[in-house]
């Protein structure tokens, strides 16, 4: 059997292996200072209050967001229902709600399951072959007044980037709250919560090199949401639980290194992806990209080869890469992407797509062999024809 470390990760989409340096970080508070940061009577609580307080501090920093507006959660699932939920919530009318058909089954299903209620009602907004957003249709609908706008940083598929900033503008324009979901953008991007219209913003530690059941809901003051779970009052009472110290520990130090060093890294992601990209499409000519090329994450290589079926790409090289056929919310479902059909795209460049995700520890070699294996694949799935 092959063993994981023969197998070259490009599924950072997905989930990013955690960085040494935040483990290093998680296992202290998981074996030395383990205390509970709400007892706050001896040594081991007071440790613990500060890490998860210097956490809150490297967050708000990576985003220019004020500490008093971190929320601690499991993840973005979690953080996004906190918001959509709790701010539906409480609304005295049946809300409407302005959705990209591209986001995250997380917020898709959220709103879904309100409108199947009777608490809301679902605008969708139109998006090109390149899963970007109409933005004179979104000033058109936002026009009409709404309760809530829900609109991703960058697409966890197709890797396309949104204007944010262009886009909360039109928010504030017509006040309405703005729900981005930036989990596969923080430390990526830039971005700026407190100057770009954004009300809540939605992040998870395992997209940023930290651990997984980590993450935060970054809430603009003034804007009480309706909590989902009760009992104890954590988090200024909107999410009651003993918090997860060692997970909040790593996520902040993630956030401490990207400031850091996501420049520099995010650079280097883009020209392997780039030569990757020239790699296959030099020995496989029906090869498309998908996605806005010009917008879109440094790591992000989402491909087509029509007519060639993705699942028998991923059958042949499963043992030499870790690759995707898509998001990895929907993996379990044999069923084409919603954010490939939203895009308007054919259904044999649908069947064939794959999603590579590239991230800070895939190096030079790694892409070639990467190379090779796909090439080979596909000659041998061709040959068969």
């Amino acid at each position: 059997m092959t063993t994981q470390e023969n197998i070259i990760y490009l599924d950072y989409h997905s989930t990013t292996p955690v960085d040494p340096r935040v483990a290093e970080k998680v296992m202290y508070y998981m074996t030395t200072a383990f205390g509970n940061a709400n007892s706050v009577d001896h040594g081991y609580g007071n440790e613990a209050a500060q890490a998860v307080k210097q956490a809150r501090q490297y967050i708000a920093e990576l985003m220019n967001a004020s500490v008093k507006e971190i929320i601690f959660t499991s993840g973005a699932t979690e953080s996004i229902n906190l918001a959509i939920q709790g701010h539906i919530y409480q609304q005295n009318t049946p809300a409407k709600i302005i959705v990209s058909p591209v986001e995250h089954k997380a917020v898709l299903d959220t709103c879904k399951i309100l409108a199947k209620k009777g608490l809301a009602e679902i605008i969708w907004l139109n998006v090109n072959q390149q899963a970007q957003i109409d933005l004179e249709h979104l000033e058109k609908v936002c026009s009409v007044r709404a309760s809530l706008l829900c609109v991703m940083a960058a697409n966890n598929e197709v890797g396309t980037i949104y204007p944010v900033e262009k886009i909360g503008a039109i928010a504030q324009k017509y006040h309405i709250p703005f729900l981005c979901d930036a989990s596969q953008a923080v430390g990526k991007i830039p971005l700026n919560f407190q100057d770009w219209g954004i009300t809540y913003l939605a992040i998870s530690g395992h997209k940023l090199y930290a651990p997984k059941g980590v993450g935060a809901l970054v809430v603009k003051k003034g804007y009480p949401l309706e909590p989902l779970i009760y009992g104890g009052g954590h988090e200024q009472g909107l999410r009651s639980g003993t918090l997860n110290v060692p997970g909040i520990a790593g996520l902040g130090e993630a956030c401490r290194l990207r400031q850091l060093e996501m420049g520099v890294d995010e650079n280097a992601i883009a020209f392997l992806r780039d030569q990757l990209q020239n790699l296959l499409k030099a020995q496989i000519p029906d090869l498309l990209v998908n996605g806005d090329l010009n917008n879109r994450l440094s790591g992000n290589l989402h491909i087509s080869i029509p007519d060639i079926p993705n699942s028998a790409i991923v059958a042949r090289v499963r043992h030499q890469l870790a690759i995707s056929t898509g998001a990895a919310c929907s993996s379990g479902i044999v069923a084409p992407s919603h954010v490939l059909q939203a895009m308007n795209l054919g259904e044999n460049i649908i069947e064939g797509a794959l999603r590579i995700g590239i991230g800070k520890f895939t190096t030079k070699e790694k892409i070639e062999k990467a190379s090779s294996a796909i090439v080979s694949a596909v000659k041998a799935i061709l040959s068969l024809k």
